[in-house]
């Protein structure tokens, strides 16, 4: 729903020089310890969600960032550290595969898009992670918003000189001429500077597109299939992109190695790109019996970002909403389809990844989306797994993250309480450890 767009002539100086500022900062905060053993002594422990078994007492062993194993009982081997959980619910760090880290929807929105450079965004987005990872989300997908400064931002926590989740970035998305990620709603002058390079129009110009994402740095490629509720434009949320250039998008990212998630609302765009053999789905508020048919024969990923629909819709009907009579007219439309959406493709045996478009909602509040899965039909368990094994399996990062697992990735997060009875335990994350770091305690 939500796709920024920046100027393209935003001076590389002036965000070398506010990222040197924030990553100095940051490292000098946020120093390592010396390594060595980490042991955390768990209460209650779900490591693996795909099985469901939730184990009681049991100790994590930790070393270089990484899961050693898992033992019963509360072992305190000399020279470790000891994290005493035990009176905790600890599971694998969550996993939102649909954010937008750079920026948060408000009454300055529109503003913003004139006065913030990609330097501005950036430190927005430092803060923004920060926000996410203390929420328990150890991995993002950040898909759309200003390439330079989401690519500085998964670069400076990938080094460990910004605290945040580990990020998968599409670095901007691809859009059609007029479409939901052109530069709506301005004099055509100010539209030219401001036009992504994503911005494409038949089948050579969208391979070309494509492959400038991947040259930038992009780790999946994310397409613009339909209108969206948050662009300014009354163009509706319809395909967009003719079945020839999603084909096209489609074979030149799989070409060059990457998958491609296509934004879409309306069923023609999201079965036109299911045919083209796209790998997943964000939204899907029109799918219908046959989108469920194409998914499951395509092997493809739903992630129906419901708090994004509920908040807009919440928003659209505020007597005084910051949101324009068309973005209004969208949401109205839009809003109110996913959680019916998301509860017949679960019963049809889509497979559902988690997924919020959190920057829409606020940073930080992510977890809200557990409850409104609960709503669809999804027991607190299976909404669980949507975010740990499901998003990891989605994301391709099963061997490094979602479950407590010997050899993985020490992503760990504790809350108090059962959230498998509860699942709005997990909006109060009371332990985060990311990579064998502790972040929050």
């Amino acid at each position: 729903m939500l796709h920024g767009i920046k100027p393209h002539a935003t001076k590389l100086a002036a965000l070398g020089v506010a990222m040197i500022a924030a990553l100095s900062a940051a490292s000098t905060a946020q120093q390592p310890a010396a390594a060595q053993d980490t042991v955390i002594q768990a209460g209650r422990l779900l490591a693996d969600p795909a099985n469901g078994r939730v184990l009681n007492e049991q100790s994590i062993l930790v070393r270089g960032g990484r899961i050693v194993s898992i033992t019963a009982g509360y072992s305190a081997p000399g020279g470790a550290t000891i994290v005493n959980l035990r009176d905790s619910f600890v599971l694998p760090g969550l996993i939102d595969s649909h954010v937008h880290l750079t920026s948060e929807q408000g009454p300055d929105s529109r503003l913003n898009t004139f006065l913030k450079t990609s330097a501005d965004e950036a430190i927005d987005g430092a803060g923004y992670a920060l926000k996410t990872l203390n929420a328990g989300f150890t991995t993002v997908a950040d898909l759309g918003g200003d390439a330079q400064a989401v690519l500085a931002l998964r670069n400076g926590v990938a080094r460990g000189v910004i605290p945040g989740p580990r990020i998968v970035a599409s670095a901007g998305a691809i859009s059609i001429h007029g479409g939901h990620g052109d530069a709506n709603g301005m004099p055509r002058e100010l539209a030219d500077v401001l036009r992504s390079p994503g911005v494409c129009s038949g089948a050579d110009d969208c391979r070309r597109a494509v492959r400038e994402r991947v040259r930038d740095g992009a780790d999946i490629i994310k397409v613009l299939a339909t209108g969206g509720v948050l662009s300014q434009t009354a163009a509706g949320l319809a395909q967009q992109f003719s079945d020839e250039e999603l084909k096209a998008i489609v074979e030149a990212a799989h070409s060059m190695g990457r998958k491609v998630t296509a934004h879409a609302h309306g069923v023609d765009g999201i079965n036109s790109f299911l045919r083209a053999g796209g790998d997943s789905i964000e939204h899907g508020s029109f799918a219908d019996a046959e989108s469920a048919k194409l998914f499951k024969e395509k092997g493809a990923w739903l992630i129906p970002t419901l708090l994004a629909g509920d908040f807009v819709l919440r928003e659209s009907d505020k007597p005084n909403s910051f949101l324009s009579p068309e973005q209004q007219k969208k949401a109205r439309e839009a809003g109110p389809r996913l959680l019916d959406m998301a509860r017949r493709m679960r019963l049809a045996g889509v497979k559902i990844a988690f997924g919020t478009d959190t920057g829409v909602s606020a940073h930080g509040d992510n977890a809200q989306e557990f409850a409104l899965l609960v709503k669809a039909g999804f027991s607190p368990m299976e909404a669980i797994r949507t975010a740990t094994v499901g998003a990891a399996e989605h994301l391709e990062l099963s061997a490094e993250i979602g479950s407590i697992t010997a050899g993985k990735a020490a992503d760990i997060i504790a809350v108090k309480g059962d959230p498998t009875s509860n699942v709005r335990l997990l909006e109060t994350v009371s332990f985060v450890m990311k990579g064998g770091k502790v972040y929050k305690q």
